[in-house]
């Protein structure tokens, strides 16, 4: 009796704190039938615009298809958050039949003629008089009706849906193949992907390094159940036939045209002295460690001849960062246990925005190692909730990332719907250099989301542009080794403070090695372009995907002059960015965010106060506040009282 009475939680107004979702409560079998009532609702709300016998107005249309779809919002939230985070193979049966009806709901709204036709009435008409926020709804959903094939006849509509529906489950599955190879090398060594560099840097066993390498970079490429070669080269080709239906000729083409960059050109000309400059480093770098090298050779450690390859690059760098600035790895991490590093990230955003963190406990998690905070806001109201989840697992996929769980908007009545945001990782308990900063940059994308004050969904938060977005989250990392903060939360398990001698190692030591990182970073930046610029992939590609994949990367490889004792931060079959999530033709945008973040740090700096109160205000309200309402370019001149410079960005990384 009680199973047939049960109401499918997502139905039902959820009655925990703040409007958590109540896990514990959701089923596997709850998804689909609500995202099916979810789309059905939606539908009925489209209908209801449409045939709408009045005028079509900002408010009757616009905003109308913002708030539209509130349910299926509420359950993709949560589906697609677990689904990254606590995969099982229930889970991946309902995606894998969501994902075509959620492609083709879409399709349906963005094919809509008459939607479409009311919305440009807007445009036409009313544009002029909207506020600023207003316009920019207006604008992103004007062109995303053209971009997304309104203007096609019947026929191309239906092969775009088409499309589209192979195109969710090709990528969908490159993600899948991708967390099985990582899982496979974690059974395989013991450790997981994302303990790769800490690994390569400690193990002596250089047999062992290279082998560790070569599982490392051939993930999704190794002619088993998980190989991505083929299905990147269909996810390739249909980008390509997509591109070309909405009148560009290359997927770059199409995916820039709505970014900062606004074109490939512009990015390849971004790119290439970037690349220059890191590879001239680089090679600087690799003479300071064969010089250690060949100390190893004489000591009888290393057969004659030997020299630096790609897996002695972590081990040997360390021994140069050691004998350069004296420091050790090891040494840092007691300093920083996770719970510290938490502590810091929560210290630098009230110092510098006035917004407090509250642990709160009781409140439903999916995931016993999830811990949820309620953020205050520097005027004492709810900013919004933020739950962490930085722990391995292999029901996890690798990586770092944020996610909202549930947007901020306000409601016709006013009411400040606050977000629910998470981040999520796969670190040590004790966390090097590199993990600070990832915590630092995944806060600062919770940052964007947490004090966004928009009225819009389609505006709030971090739905920018795309090159624009990593800005907020990087600059967030410059507060993290600073030493007014470091006092505050780097201690050891003894409570004793980080002493001022190793934090001055730190931050001496921050940029070395940058010739590698940005090589790295870079050559996976320009690999995504060439894969977006190509206009075709040839039918013999299909004989053998994975020979005309190793071929492809080499020559973009010798085209851009990367050093062969370096790899591409990511190869083809495990660039889960830009197969599985959306950065494709967009990787760029971590280099292109830094030339921002960097100079609006520089501002900071040339202050004389890192922490200058006002600046932060500035900052706060001009970019964290903002979310998408403005253009990215005219909120940074509205900051720094003019363009971008380059020149912080080359000094931070020392190049």
């Amino acid at each position: 009796m009680a199973s047939c009475t049960r109401v499918n939680p997502f139905f039902e107004e959820w009655d925990t704190p703040y409007g958590i979702p109540p896990f514990e409560k959701i089923r596997v079998a709850d998804y689909l039938p609500a995202l099916k009532e979810g789309m059905k609702q939606q539908n009925a709300e489209v209908e209801a615009i449409v045939s709408n016998p009045e005028a079509a107005t900002f408010e009757n249309t616009v905003a109308a298809l913002d708030r539209s779809g509130a349910l299926l919002g509420k359950v993709s939230g949560v589906l697609f958050n677990l689904h990254e985070t606590d995969r099982s193979d229930a889970l991946d049966a309902v995606v894998e039949e969501a994902l075509p009806l959620l492609s083709a709901h879409s399709d349906a709204i963005s094919f809509n003629k008459a939607l479409y036709e009311r919305v440009a009435a807007v445009w036409n008409g009313e544009r002029e008089s909207l506020d600023r926020e207003q316009q920019m709804l207006l604008k992103g959903l004007y062109e995303s009706f053209e971009r997304n094939g309104v203007g096609l006849d019947a026929e191309a509509q239906a092969e775009l849906q088409e499309i589209n529906s192979e195109l969710s489950l090709k990528t969908q599955k490159i993600g899948n193949n991708i967390l099985a190879e990582s899982n496979a090398f974690r059974e395989e060594f013991g450790f997981s992907v994302s303990a790769y560099p800490d690994e390569m840097t400690t193990t002596e066993d250089r047999e062992l390094r290279r082998r560790y390498n070569e599982f490392y970079t051939s993930r999704g490429h190794r002619g088993n159940d998980n190989d991505n070669a083929r299905l990147a080269l269909e996810v390739m080709r249909l980008r390509i036939r997509r591109a070309n239906l909405l009148g560009f000729d290359t997927p770059a083409a199409y995916e820039l045209a709505v970014k900062m960059a606004g074109d490939a050109a512009t990015v390849d000309a971004f790119l290439a002295p970037v690349m220059s400059a890191a590879t001239a480093r680089a090679r600087e770098e690799l003479a300071d460690m064969q010089a250690l090298m060949d100390e190893d050779i004489r000591a009888g450690k290393l057969p004659a001849g030997s020299t630096i390859q790609p897996w002695d690059w972590w081990y040997y760098s360390e021994k140069v960062r050691k004998a350069r600035y004296d420091l050790d790895e090891e040494q840092v991490k007691p300093y920083f246990q996770i719970d510290n590093v938490v502590k810091g990230i929560f210290l630098a955003a009230e110092k510098l925005y006035g917004i407090k963190a509250e642990r709160i406990d009781g409140v439903p998690v999916y995931n016993p190692e999830v811990a949820t905070y309620k953020i205050i806001d520097s005027d004492g109201t709810l900013a919004g909730i933020f739950t962490t989840d930085y722990f391995p697992r292999e029901s996890k996929r690798g990586g770092a990332w944020m996610n909202n769980v549930r947007e901020q908007y306000v409601t016709p009545d006013g009411t400040d719907v606050r977000p629910i945001i998470v981040n999520v990782g796969n670190l040590h308990e004790n966390l090097s250099v590199d993990e600070i900063q990832t915590v630092f940059h995944e806060f600062g994308h919770a940052l964007h989301g947490l004090l966004t004050r928009c009225h819009y969904k389609g505006v709030s938060g971090t739905n920018v542009k795309r090159d624009y977005v990593e800005m907020l989250s990087q600059f967030n990392e410059n507060w993290a080794f600073q030493p007014e903060l470091l006092a505050d939360y780097a201690c050891n398990a003894q409570g004793e403070v980080i002493p001022a001698e190793l934090v001055e190692k730190i931050n001496n030591a921050l940029k070395f090695n940058q010739g590698f990182m940005t090589s790295e970073l870079c050559a996976a930046s320009i690999l995504d372009m060439k894969w977006h610029e190509l206009s075709e992939i040839p039918d013999e590609a299909f004989d053998d995907p994975a020979a005309w994949i190793d071929a492809f990367e080499a020559k973009v490889c010798a085209e851009m002059g990367l050093i062969p004792e370096i790899a591409p931060r990511y190869r083809t079959t495990y660039f889960n960015h830009i197969f599985s999530s959306g950065y494709n033709a967009g990787y760029y945008g971590y280099l292109w965010a830094e030339v921002l973040d960097k100079d609006a740090f520089s501002i900071f700096e040339a202050s004389g106060n890192v922490w200058n109160p006002e600046l932060a205000r500035s900052f706060k309200e001009t970019f964290l506040q903002k979310g998408g309402s403005e253009e990215p370019m005219t909120l940074f001149e509205s900051f720094a009282g003019r363009k971008p410079d380059q020149k912080a960005f080359l000094k931070a990384r020392g190049l």
